[in-house]
């Protein structure tokens, strides 16, 4: 069953010179499905999120999740639709300085007026998931890009969303704190079913998925579905990343940790 269906979007900003930052694509993601979407810089990866996730608005086409389509809805009812079904994963963490670890992560369910005992349970539920009741207290600037990341995980999947998005969500993590996010969404995946598409420029990262989808120039180029084998899959995420050009880092002699 596809939970977003993405059918003919087209995305055009104009300005001085008219920008097409998507053309005419195409694609289905399934439910529980884990997908990594790669391209090189301006191709078009984060207009693509970005009109997921109901920030921006395509051109034209249709984009349908959970067999709603979003930029139909009111302003009311889209907040309450992008609160109830989707979760976001950023770069940088946007954690609120002044809230603990365990008031960011709860955030959701306060904006949706929750009680106290449902969002009590909840938090030590996802903390437990995420191995971070120890720093429930703490501030963000109290604790590092590691446990900053699972806290907006939690944050994230807090209220159980059916689409979690994810930009770069190891952009700013060392080698060590990555794999632990990427273990962490990954197991958030396979054990919830929680769907995820997570936009990425690292191979590595996309190699914990079940299908990369590649685009270049805002449109498709190419998709490649996870065999038994990590190490082989990462490797034609390589190949691909290759043929597509663009700053994409020389991978090529890179093994998996």
């Amino acid at each position: 069953m596809s939970i977003l269906k993405i059918q003919d979007v087209t995305k055009v900003y104009e300005g001085k010179v008219t920008h097409r930052a998507i053309n005419q694509l195409s694609f289905e993601v399934e439910k529980g499905e884990f997908l990594a979407v790669m391209g090189p810089s301006g191709s078009g990866k984060t207009t693509l999120l970005n009109m997921i996730s109901t920030i921006d608005t395509p051109t034209s086409g249709e984009i349908i999740i959970n067999d709603i389509k979003p930029h139909d809805l009111k302003k009311n009812d889209l907040a309450y639709f992008r609160r109830r079904q989707l979760g976001f994963v950023f770069q940088d963490f946007n954690l609120l300085q002044m809230l603990t670890v365990e008031e960011n992560i709860v955030l959701p369910l306060t904006l949706d007026d929750q009680d106290l005992e449902t969002m009590q349970a909840r938090v030590k539920d996802v903390a437990r998931q995420l191995g971070i009741e120890n720093i429930l207290e703490k501030r963000p600037n109290e604790i590092s890009g590691g446990q900053a990341q699972k806290t907006a995980i939690g944050r994230a999947i807090i209220h159980t969303p059916s689409l979690l998005l994810a930009d770069e969500p190891t952009g700013n993590l060392d080698s060590n704190s990555s794999k632990d996010v990427l273990g962490l969404l990954g197991r958030i995946n396979k054990q919830e079913n929680t769907t995820i598409v997570m936009v990425t420029h690292d191979p590595i990262a996309a190699s914990y998925c079940d299908r990369v989808l590649f685009i270049k120039d805002g449109e498709y180029f190419n998709e490649i579905y996870k065999d038994n084998h990590r190490q082989t899959f990462f490797q034609a995420i390589l190949n691909v990343l290759s043929l597509l050009g663009g700053h994409v880092g020389d991978f090529s002699t890179v093994r998996l940790p």
